[in-house]
């Protein structure tokens, strides 16, 4: 399915300047494009759009140990509710945890690397509000964190 995310502020990485009143197109697990949402609006018309307040940008790698929880699964969450879309690999250290990690697209790398927003790109995003709390998480084109 066709969505466009869209914020107030989106940035295709951390460091780049913001497009205000921006979007993010998603197509399956792809960044179909960024861009002025007008722009890519007219692009994709009949897209499904979600509105989010905040900032939305590419998802964060999680550099240290995952959170303690109860189940692997619970663990993997609680990365994903940071914004998280990628771990690395020296701390997913069990085949379960592994496993946890590959049912929800969770990227595992084997260092910490820079992530931004481009046209084909796996669609890996983030969204955060003014006190810097992640409220929406997309890995691969899924939405699997959406604070209430």
């Amino acid at each position: 399915m066709l969505t466009i995310h869209t914020a107030p502020e989106v940035r295709v990485d951390w460091d780049a300047e913001p497009v205000r009143d921006g979007a993010v197109v998603v197509e399956g697990d792809r960044v179909a494009a960024v861009g002025a949402l007008a722009e890519v609006e007219g692009r994709f018309p009949g897209a499904r759009v979600r509105s989010w307040p905040g900032v939305l940008g590419p998802g964060r790698v999680h550099e240290g140990p995952l959170p303690d929880a109860p189940s692997p699964r619970e663990r993997v969450h609680a990365v994903l509710k940071l914004g998280a879309v990628a771990v690395i690999e020296e701390h997913v250290d069990s085949p379960e945890l592994r496993a946890a990690a590959e049912r929800n697209d969770l990227l595992v790398l084997s260092g910490a690397r820079p992530r931004a927003l481009v046209e084909s790109g796996r669609a890996d995003v983030a969204v955060f509000d003014e006190t810097g709390t992640c409220i929406a998480t997309v890995c691969a084109g899924r939405l699997v964190h959406r604070r209430r």
